[in-house]
């Protein structure tokens, strides 16, 4: 079983302890970078990995004076270094060489565990696909009965579905997760290409091929809108759920635990909670993405116009989608289905459904197809509106084949005869 994380570990990301924990990460890395290229004396180096920490409190106090977060972290950082040894803290480097490489590891971290979340739901859908391959149910078009499909099938379609918004997600992490060690406007005008290069190897990060004072967020929008769009994929899932466990369908219901209650007033009620949840938040999602894609156009070589929104939207981003994708992962893992409800739908009408197979027939014994039309739709629309009590569309539509040709018609394995060859493609 793969392992499953939990809402406080994404959280824990980008709680500001963790933001500072991550600088500190950034410029450690610098001053080894320096150090193994020989700019930095061992014994310097040594006591910094050493000395070097920070505290929260003392930043926050630092910043009532000076206004500016990474000012004050430095300046808690230099307290504890010492005089002596601070000057290599932080060398050619300007604000956003820390913060934009720091937040490519806060994302790297986040991706990780969104990675695994579709992982486990790729496997609870895969698995649920395959259990429920031949459990037959009603395909709707414009929510309407059209043809017999299977309800794995309708999962295996999720399933890719989400191999997709997984393969979104790691083409998105393959431009975010990069960083800048170039000084004031990117031109390494007081520190050299090789330490960021260097740095980014220690990080695990690929340097960012040209910055100015920030990497260019066209990158962050792009991972924000992967994001989005497997709030998307969620919804889609959500809201078919909830469709299909209205009473008037009635194939599918969400788990309802012992001493679980629907409603305050009546008793009786068991309501799609999950679905609705999820359909809720994926509007999160999708508003963040559009707030990221406002932050790719900002003045000249830099402003902060950005900053304040992806304070916001990275974290509740990263932690939406973890928290969605969890929970859609339970709710299909206790999902209930009730197949006789199913079958009943498909066989509405006395199997109105069939109606393109009885069309087809009467081609093949030599009717146009506009007359054949004509007829199927005349006894379909009688049996659907109870017409002279011709409720039932298969027996209307024995006055125009016979029983032999009827029984041909009316066969639900004909509409599952290439399910195999379907679900092969996802062995």
């Amino acid at each position: 079983m793969i392992k499953r994380y939990s809402r406080e570990e994404i959280s824990k990301i980008w709680e500001l302890e963790s933001k500072f924990s991550y600088y500190l990460r950034v410029e450690l890395a610098v001053v080894e970078a320096y150090y193994r290229l020989g700019q930095i004396p061992k014994e310097a180096y040594e006591h910094i990995l050493k000395t070097a920490k920070f505290s929260v409190f003392e930043i926050d106090e630092i910043e009532k004076t000076v206004n500016h977060d990474v000012i004050a972290f430095l300046t808690c950082v230099n307290n504890y270094v010492g005089e002596k040894y601070s000057g290599y803290i932080h060398k050619g480097l300007t604000s956003s060489d820390v913060i934009d490489t720091a937040f490519a590891l806060q994302v790297k971290d986040s991706a990780d565990i969104i990675l695994k979340d579709l992982d486990t739901l790729l496997e609870t859908l895969k698995t649920l696909a395959f259990k429920y391959k031949d459990t037959m149910c009603i395909g709707r078009s414009h929510g309407i009965g059209a043809e017999v499909i299977t309800f794995g099938f309708k999962l295996l379609n999720w399933y890719d579905m989400f191999e997709r918004a997984k393969y979104r997600l790691e083409h998105a992490l393959s431009d975010i997760l990069r960083g800048q060690i170039s000084g004031p406007v990117g031109t390494y005008s007081n520190i050299e290409p090789e330490i960021e290069t260097l740095t980014c190897e220690i990080l695990g990060l690929k340097p960012a091929k040209i910055s100015t004072q920030v990497i260019a967020r066209d990158a962050h929008a792009a991972y924000i809108s992967a994001l989005s769009l497997i709030g998307c994929a969620i919804e889609n899932v959500a809201v078919e759920i909830r469709h299909l466990q209205r009473w008037e369908v009635a194939e599918v219901e969400e788990g309802f635990k012992k001493g679980q209650k629907g409603s305050s007033a009546m008793p009786h009620k068991k309501n799609p909670i999950s679905g609705e949840n999820l359909s809720g938040l994926s509007r999160i999602l999708r508003a963040n993405s559009l707030a990221a894609m406002e932050n790719i156009t900002l003045w000249h070589e830099r402003d902060i116009s950005h900053s304040s929104v992806e304070r916001v939207i990275f974290p509740d981003s990263n932690i939406l989608t973890d928290y969605m994708l969890t929970r859609l992962n339970s709710t299909l893992e206790n999902l209930v289905l009730k197949p006789q409800n199913m079958l009943k739908n498909i066989g509405k009408y006395g199997d109105i459904i069939f109606s393109q197979s009885c069309l087809l027939k009467l081609v093949d014994k030599g009717m146009t197809r506009e007359a054949a039309y004509e007829i199927v739709q005349s006894e379909a629309m009688d049996a659907f509106n109870g017409v002279c009590h011709k409720e039932n569309f298969k027996e209307n539509m024995r006055n125009h084949l016979s029983d032999a040709e009827i029984e041909e018609c009316f066969n639900y394995q004909k509409y599952l005869r290439n399910i195999d060859k379907i679900f092969k493609r996802f062995e």
